[in-house]
């Protein structure tokens, strides 16, 4: 099955040109299900923001000009006029040598130009005593300041975080125009995994890939579908990707891609439409049995079945599906220099993804030192791993203390 084995840039071609991605349409939601969905339109602001002159400060409103000379040892005396308090409009207006007690976020009254700080003045009754000038609009947050009526306040494409959300809600909007989220049905194969939660049987282990997965679909903003563990039964496999296929917007599955007599997987998904599979092995170290098919207009990604190998093909081939099919822009991973700690070596033939973690030597820069694991199937590498090097298939190693570039795997990363 894996005589011919495609180059990594290959097989990233074949997804291009094949799977023609793009986002799967437009939806209205709810604002509190709006987190990490992706804007399907420009939006508008109806109104302004804020809506009105409000004072930024807790204090006095009062006309800038009457401060004027105001000193610690010369204050200015004005008569308070009356109070301010948020939430309801102004029911006095300030003349001149008045003033108005005012709280933070509260509307700035009629005649009225400018805030002064509470700290900055001394009460007696009615009488204000002010000891420092303020100028006009000082302490005031201007109508429209923060938006303007009729300005995009948000493009369509951008992800929807909390200060986006934010930005909805002061706008008076309960819901979103997003695009669709599509639903990736994730399912493991094998005899040998067992579902967490059930008791562990002699010679089993659990599913860790369709959690890591079902979580790595969600980062990448697609909304998994857990499908369960597949025995390895060709009839069993098949009716589980038919039920996958027609309740997901793609497929994808862990183990059962090698060439074992039990690994039915390629086998079993070229069987179930066209055009069938388009990759059927990859001249890659790890996820060299990574196989790609595409049934109707639905992709099919069969991972490996060792964690490592599965979470790097998924984050290398499948997150920038899931991102392009939700609406985002597969953008380029963050990647930083570095120096390699010690040699590096490659799978003769194959790109070859080193997985490091960084830090600082005794001189202060900053080196990559691999990760050791003996085998691709260790679940921690990728947690101990703070991202990857990778070495060209014609390249037989890098040297130590040569400059490496490190693509990181963990966006929060600081270094």
């Amino acid at each position: 099955m894996f005589r011919r084995l495609m180059t990594f840039d290959e097989a990233k071609k074949v997804i291009d040109e094949q799977l023609k991605l793009k986002p799967l349409g437009a939806e209205e939601i709810s604002l509190l299900e709006a987190y990490n969905r992706v804007l399907a339109e420009d939006v508008v602001a109806t109104l302004d923001i804020p809506p009105f002159n409000r004072s930024t400060v807790d204090g006095y409103a009062v006309k800038a000009a009457d401060t004027f000379g105001a000193e610690e040892n010369q204050p200015v005396q004005l008569r308070i006029c009356g109070s301010v308090s948020v939430g309801e409009p102004p029911k006095i207006t300030v003349n001149p040598g008045e003033a108005a007690e005012i709280v933070t976020g509260a509307p700035i009254p009629e005649g009225a130009d400018a805030v002064v700080m509470v700290e900055d003045t001394d009460r007696d009754g009615d009488l204000l005593r002010v000891y420092r000038a303020v100028t006009r609009d000082e302490n005031v947050m201007k109508k429209g300041a923060d938006i303007k009526k009729g300005e995009t306040a948000l493009k369509a494409g951008q992800v929807l975080g909390a200060s986006e959300i934010g930005v909805l809600a002061a706008l008076g909007f309960a819901k979103a125009k997003v695009f669709k989220a599509p639903v990736v049905a994730v399912l493991s194969t094998g005899a040998e995994v067992t579902e967490p939660g059930k008791p562990l049987p002699p010679g089993k282990i659990y599913d860790i890939n369709a959690y890591s997965l079902s979580t790595a679909v969600r980062e990448s903003g697609g909304k998994p579908l857990y499908l369960g563990v597949i025995p390895d039964d060709k009839a069993a496999l098949r009716t589980a990707l038919e039920r996958a296929l027609a309740s997901a917007d793609m497929v994808v599955t862990s183990g059962g891609v090698s060439v074992g007599p039990k690994d039915l997987t390629p086998q079993t998904v070229a069987a179930l439409g066209e055009p069938g599979l388009l990759v059927c092995g990859i001249a890659v170290k790890p996820g060299k049995p990574t196989t790609i098919a595409l049934v109707g207009e639905k992709p099919v990604f069969a991972l490996p079945g060792h964690p490592a190998s599965t979470l790097l093909m998924f984050h290398l081939l499948v997150r920038p599906v899931i991102q392009l099919m939700s609406g985002r822009t597969a953008r380029e991973d963050r990647a930083v220099k570095a120096l390699a700690a010690t040699r590096m070596f490659s799978a003769k033939g194959r790109r070859t993804f080193v997985m490091v973690k960084l830090k600082h030597d005794e001189l202060k820069r900053l080196v990559a030192v691999p990760v050791e694991t003996g085998a691709s199937g260790a679940i921690t590498t990728l947690a101990k791993a703070d991202g990857f090097v990778e070495i060209p298939e014609n390249q037989q190693f890098i040297d130590s203390d040569e400059e490496v570039t490190v693509t990181l795997l963990k966006s929060t990363l600081l270094l």
